[in-house]
């Protein structure tokens, strides 16, 4: 049974050395001390197979500890590993002199400890069984009636004949190191032969990287300074390709006792580095980019920081619209945008920066030297304008581009999750002014990101102090000039701040949740006053409701819409339901079972901010939808014979050919209604004809049931009085 020691004075590193040295191999016992004098009072009775030791401890370093490790008759073989958090040389040597076998730096790569540790063990054993049968035959001579030169030269051939068939490097060398024993392995690693090599230099035969090192080593094992030292080193072999060996050198005492050689054991390791430099590197990149990933931007960034070098930035990199290629190309073709836009970033930077893949569609950009902020706007103003570039993604052109929060190092932050988290601030206020584009990080940025904080905390308040309300903005039929309908838009009146527009806080609500239990309130509210004024002698009128993706996707929509048709008392007919592309794409077939159940209660379903979207002739035909609201964007800069009427007149043109109305969204001024009624277009809204308004408001509106007579020459619409 496998007996391993682990030494630490801290709980928390013996637990863990404790839990990895168990998987090192089946039935393993650990035995954990906190204090250097427990531990070495149990090894007076005990007899371990590896030790494990941190180097700084209060009453004893792990150095002392060694040496009287090696001064115990339980200890003198055992094999040692030292874990210290220094690199300082001094602390290594320090350790050597005093008998440790191996290092391990804090904090441990748990892979790392479990294949030292078990390579480690498996040396012990070997050496343990050579040193076994050595006895052995020693014990063979000493009872033999054979000549004492008889036995020697019996007991050195069957030694050798064992040694021969372990496979490693194995040699005897004296003080100077010339070649007493070489296995067979050995001899045949260099093609010679084990005579031919005995009396040479074993460091002329084998080639290290480390042959200072190595004869350092040699000198102190044979001078009796150290019983045994394990380290790797690169040899070359016959064939001239470089192998990786776990070298361990132990003083051996001649049978006579009169002279100490040199036991050298090497372990072809090579197989085992090349897994772990493939382990590492999975480790530390992401697999769909191949780009380094958060764990290697973080030491990179430490790396940078301690270094004591130039002045540096940090990019943080949000692609704009991937979200909706993702939705419309699925995760296929997400996944090879963003390899698309890894290349554009690796072939912008230079040689010395750092690009990595924070998580999915955000990138970071670490550029290693920098003169004066001025450098980092460039390199982002150069990263903007080549993600602004069409993508060609299934032979179809795709934009995207990209909004960029800036953060400089060490100004800004003395650490990487300072320096990313306000770099990630910079960002999102970039956002919010407008998207692509970038932003520095300045100190209010912090205070902002506490305000949204509270944002939330006041949200949640708003919701069981009733501080919502609805505003109606009407939507003109343009063949007749009546109002036919009004969409539903929500205000918060938040205390110390007045009324609210929800551009200020939707994103929270969704980000936490609370768009479900909001969304529901908008509903009923909506519903509630649209069928009061159906009781009234008005003409009948439409309502419409936007639904938020996630409210469509997570919550039981249609059971919250038959429950709120039954609760209010509204026909069905005169609700109707606005949705975004996005949330239509994101499963598809669920998306049409969700509509067609919404379609058997009677309501309507519009898709708002129409034609910003992707594959919007693809799911019209699949998809039960009755109105198209064309995007505000494209009416905002409406002309005849701009490339915006191209797309409206595309648009209306459409709907005409799949029986569906339209309804164009935020028109403000007169060229941009007259563009629209001489393309045919159903039914507006904007502020021409009047802004969202609470439902008094309206409701006087509807009382002077205003009709706009509208030319299609005219400018400005006019009013006239007139029943329904």
């Amino acid at each position: 049974m496998t007996a391993i020691l682990i030494l630490d004075d801290k709980s928390t590193n013996r637990n863990i050395y404790s839990r990895l040295a168990q998987t090192t191999e089946d039935g393993a016992v650990v035995h954990a001390f906190a204090s250097p004098e427990e531990a070495l009072a149990w090894l007076e009775s005990n007899t371990p197979d590896l030790i494990v030791t941190d180097f700084r401890m209060p009453s004893m370093d792990g150095a002392e500890f060694t040496r009287h490790v090696r001064n115990s008759s339980n200890g003198i073989d055992v094999p040692i590993i030292v874990i210290t958090a220094y690199d300082d040389r001094a602390f290594r040597l320090s350790a050597l002199d005093a008998g440790a076998t191996d290092f391990l730096r804090s904090p441990v790569d748990h892979y790392e400890f479990v294949t030292r540790a078990r390579n480690l063990l498996k040396l012990q054993r070997q050496q343990q069984k050579i040193k076994g049968r050595a006895q052995a035959l020693e014990q063979q001579l000493r009872i033999s009636e054979r000549s004492q030169e008889e036995l020697v030269r019996s007991s050195r051939e069957a030694l050798a004949q064992v040694i021969d068939t372990v496979p490693a490097l194995i040699s005897a060398t004296d003080k100077d190191d010339r070649i007493v024993f070489v296995n067979a392995y050995l001899a045949d690693f260099v093609n010679s032969t084990p005579e031919a090599l005995t009396g040479q230099r074993l460091s002329a035969i084998l080639r290290s990287n480390k042959p200072e090192f190595s004869r350092q080593i040699h000198r102190s094992v044979g001078g009796n300074q150290q019983t045994s030292v394990s380290f790797e080193e690169s040899l070359i072999d016959i064939a001239g390709a470089e192998r990786t060996f776990l070298t361990t050198k132990t003083s051996m005492h001649a049978f006579s006792g009169a002279e100490t050689s040199v036991l050298t054991t090497s372990v072809d390791i090579t197989e085992r580095k090349q897994a772990e430099s493939t382990l590492r590197h999975i480790a530390l990149h992401d697999t769909l980019t191949d780009l380094p990933n958060r764990r290697m931007l973080y030491e990179w960034i430490h790396q940078k920081l301690t270094g004591g070098g130039a002045e540096f930035a940090v990019l943080l990199i949000d692609l704009d619209r991937f979200k909706a290629v993702n939705d419309a190309l699925g995760h296929a073709g997400g996944d090879r945008m963003l390899q698309l836009v890894t290349s554009r970033l690796l072939g912008i930077v230079s040689s010395t920066d750092l690009v990595a893949r924070m998580s999915g569609d955000e990138f970071v950009v670490v550029q290693a030297s920098i003169r004066s902020p001025d450098d980092a706007e460039e390199l982002g103003r150069k990263i903007i304008d080549s993600l602004s570039a069409p993508f060609l993604l299934e032979e179809s052109e795709i934009r995207i581009g990209c909004t960029i929060g800036i953060t400089l190092a060490p100004r800004h932050g003395q650490s990487a999750e300072n320096l990313l988290r306000y770099a990630d601030l910079s960002m999102y206020r970039a956002k919010a002014e407008g998207r692509n584009t970038l932003r520095f990080y300045s100190p209010e940025l912090d205070s902002i990101s506490w305000n949204n904080i509270g944002l939330e905390v006041d949200l949640r308040n708003a919701i069981t102090r009733e501080q919502f309300e609805l505003h109606f903005q009407p939507q003109i039929d343009l063949a007749t000039g009546s109002i036919v309908g009004a969409e539903a838009l929500l205000r918060w009146v938040r205390p110390e701040f007045g009324l609210t527009s929800p551009a200020s806080f939707i994103d929270i609500a969704e980000e936490t949740g609370l768009i479900n239990e909001i969304g529901a309130w908008v509903l009923k509210q909506a519903c509630t006053q649209a069928a009061a004024w159906q009781n009234l002698p008005y003409c009948p009128l439409r309502i419409s409701v936007n639904l938020s993706p996630m409210q469509f996707l997570r919550q039981d929509i249609v059971g919250l819409v038959e429950n709120t048709l039954t609760v209010t008392g509204l026909d069905p007919q005169f609700l109707e339901l606005e949705l975004t592309e996005g949330s239509l794409l994101k499963d598809v077939e669920r998306t049409k079972q969700i509509l067609q159940s919404l379609k058997k209660l009677g309501v309507r379903i519009a898709i708002d901010d129409f034609g910003v979207g992707f594959s919007s002739l693809s799911y019209l035909k699949n998809f039960a939808v009755d109105t198209l609201k064309i995007d505000r964007s494209f009416i905002s800069s409406l002309l005849a014979g701009s490339r915006d009427e191209a797309i409206v007149r595309t648009i209306i043109s459409l709907a005409q050919s799949l029986d569906l109305k339209v309804i164009a969204e935020g028109v403000e001024t007169g060229p941009q209604l007259a563009c629209l009624l001489n393309h045919d277009c159903n039914e507006a809204q904007g502020y021409l004809f009047s802004r969202p308004v609470p439902s008094d408001v309206f409701e006087t509106l509807l009382k002077e049931n205003p009709q706009y007579l509208l030319s299609r020459q005219s400018i400005v619409p006019k009013r006239a009085q007139s029943a329904c």
